[in-house]
């Protein structure tokens, strides 16, 4: 919901390759190459899940669909205004990349704001995160992954009390298809990430999907875009929902095989429950606190299983 330069193979590709630093920076040593992506990671899902909070409560003035116009077009206008990317010396295969990229962002946009006006916010990203975790299993190469993703997928299954017979059907299905486009998308952040500087590929991915979001906005909420309480309530979504997180995200992706940064993922369900309960205030039962540990169990294995494999 959630992003780049890269790291992370795709699905069925070869192991990682090595860390690669930023543009015009040298590449971090020691502990902080191994443990900056993962902060950066958790930072990225503190701030999309507080901003699916609050876009929760945007939705009665413009919509869901409103509400994503308004996060993707003003969160292209911030990244297009700090980054100024550059639109020539690139080929084909870099501007199908960002295509790509910023389809798969509208559309797990889309999918996923549809969700959430149907269905309460923990289950909707329960749901969801299933997508980077089948990722995570067909990505990874190392048998300790399946492990990992297995206990994540079990803590994923807990969390939503063993069954979502009682959720709305469409809802559901619109948080499932958004886990499928989620997958695509670190797909692609990895891959527009190698391929462009710094985060000149996601101001341009980001104003692609913005694009995409804004016939269906503006026929679901029309003028109501335009007022500017709704404007400055839409900002503080696009800068917690995708500004921060997905550079977050992008410059994770540089040095954090995709593997791990999908099981990384399984986090957000337990971080949405924390945010339902303190902008929402849903309220956390025994076995909600019980899935939380099973996910930041898997997550800690990820890391561990990433520190493993970065060591000599």
């Amino acid at each position: 919901m959630t992003s780049a330069p890269a790291a992370g193979p795709a699905a069925g590709s070869g192991p990682a390759p090595a860390p690669v630093a930023a543009p015009g920076r040298a590449a971090p040593a020691g502990g902080s190459r191994r443990f900056g992506p993962v902060a950066l990671v958790v930072a990225g899902g503190l701030s999309v899940q507080f901003g699916s909070a609050v876009a929760v409560l945007l939705m009665p003035r413009a919509g869901a669909l409103g509400v994503v116009t308004l996060r993707l077009v003003l969160a292209a206008l911030v990244l297009l205004l700090v980054c100024r990317p550059k639109v020539r010396g690139y080929g084909r295969a870099d501007w199908g990349t960002v295509v790509a990229f910023g389809t798969a962002m509208a559309g797990m946009n889309v999918l996923f704001y549809q969700s959430i006006d149907r269905i309460p916010l923990g289950a909707a990203v329960t749901l969801e995160v299933l997508g980077p975790l089948v990722l995570s299993v067909i990505a990874s190469r190392r048998l300790v992954n399946l492990l990992w993703a297995g206990l994540a997928f079990g803590g994923v299954a807990l969390l939503g009390g063993g069954g979502f017979d009682g959720l709305d059907p469409l809802g559901a299905g619109f948080a499932l298809a958004a886990g499928a486009m989620w997958a695509t998308y670190i797909v692609f952040s990895a891959r527009t990430g190698r391929r462009f500087p710094q985060a000149d590929g996601l101001a341009l991915a980001m104003a692609f999907g913005a694009v995409l979001s804004l016939p269906l906005g503006i026929a679901e909420a029309g003028g109501a875009l335009l007022v500017p309480s709704t404007i400055a309530l839409g900002l503080g979504v696009a800068l917690l929902s995708s500004v921060l997180p997905y550079t977050l995200e992008l410059l994770a992706l540089r040095r954090l095989p995709a593997p791990t940064f999908a099981v990384l993922m399984s986090l957000e369900p337990a971080i949405a429950a924390g945010a339902g309960l303190l902008v929402l205030h849903q309220a956390l039962s025994v076995t909600d606190g019980l899935a939380i540990a099973l996910v930041i169990a898997a997550s800690m294995g990820a890391v561990r299983t990433q520190r493993a494999a970065a060591a000599p």
